[in-house]
């Protein structure tokens, strides 16, 4: 997009050429279209969606199944306020619970509860396929390397 005559601007940006256009707009689409397909997987086989079911594989990684709520919200890329919610919805369909750090009033850990584990457990099969059929399976190991290689440097 070129910007209109009438537009200023303190500094001109580098403007996309057309083939930095279609790359970025159709990584755009297909990282939006590969996530729904996941998800709709994971909906389909176990209810879950791949917002919580990201959640519980960080909690699963972790010691003691838990992490303060400020790493978590780190991790995820999330801002506090949309972790807090997720959490609170996540609780009450008893998945993850809630515990305040001892030593510090302030901070609170989210704690994957055995049911959330068992679910984790349950959907990490389907993941894993739905992950293989609509993004990897696609792919040989010079493109997966040569992924890794970007991602390290972003």
């Amino acid at each position: 997009m070129q910007p209109a005559d009438n537009m200023t601007f303190m500094t001109t940006p580098e403007w996309l050429n057309e083939q930095e256009t279609v790359f970025w707009r159709g990584f755009i689409e297909t990282t939006n279209r590969v996530l729904a397909q996941v998800e709709a997987a994971l909906k389909a086989d176990t209810g879950i969606g791949f917002d919580d079911y990201e959640v519980l594989v960080h909690l699963s990684e972790a010691d003691h199944s838990r992490l303060r709520m400020t790493e978590l919200s780190d991790c995820l890329l999330h801002s506090r306020s949309r972790l807090t919610q997720r959490i609170d919805r996540m609780a009450k369909r008893g998945l993850v619970r809630r515990e305040r750090c001892p030593g510090d009033e302030r901070g609170t850990y989210a704690v994957m509860t055995d049911q959330g584990l068992a679910l984790i457990q349950k959907a990490a099969p389907d993941h894993v396929r739905a992950v293989r059929q609509h993004l990897i399976d696609r792919l040989d190991g010079e493109q997966i390397q040569s992924g890794i290689e970007m991602f390290k440097q972003l």
